[in-house]
């Protein structure tokens, strides 16, 4: 003869695994893990598209930005628009003159905002930018921190000549860096 508890065991059991398995969080299939700037954050529910533009290990994206990205950006970045995440991902750009074309193209011009995940402090934003491979020509642009809303910087980058450029990013103790193509 079993005794009442032994008679529920099975019963517990069942309730104990359906609970556990309703309340488990779900799983998450991220589009693209190198938009994360902490492991605790997590793109939008929508996933980033692929678009031509980036060039050496930087991939220029559409749709789908990260929360550290919209939580950086105070919630109001460009939608639309294409943007590519820094390496380490703790800095992306937006990229308005998307194309991006060497010279000073000025309809539209280079004009890229950049969106930092780490505060900016009160620092400056210094971006150097040479060809991949070549330490010339260099151009350096310093951008001060005095627009908002959210950890922004926005910049023209124009650059002398076409090809793949790396551009180092460097602001508040923090650095990262990313590769655009100019046409």
């Amino acid at each position: 003869m079993q005794t009442p508890w032994q008679r529920l065991l099975p019963a517990l059991l069942v309730t104990a695994l359906t609970v556990t398995a309703c309340t488990q969080a779900p799983e998450r299939h991220l589009a693209a893990p190198s938009l994360l700037a902490t492991p605790s954050s997590t793109p939008s529910l929508s996933a980033a598209a692929v678009v031509p533009g980036g060039c050496g290990v930087t991939q220029v994206l559409e749709g789908g930005v990260p929360a550290w990205l919209d939580e950086a950006g105070a919630h109001n970045n460009p939608d639309g628009l294409p943007y590519a995440v820094a390496t380490p991902p703790i800095a992306a750009g937006f990229l308005f003159g998307y194309p991006l074309r060497a010279g000073h193209p000025n309809n539209p011009a280079n004009k890229i905002l950049w969106v930092v995940a780490r505060p900016r402090g009160g620092s400056a934003l210094t971006i150097s930018a040479h060809p991949i491979g070549r330490a010339a020509p260099l151009v350096t642009t310093i951008q001060p921190a005095n627009s908002s809303p959210g950890e922004i910087y926005p910049s023209i980058v124009d650059v002398p000549d076409p090809g793949c450029w790396h551009l180092d990013l460097a602001w508040a103790g923090q650095q990262a860096s990313v590769e655009l193509e100019y046409h």
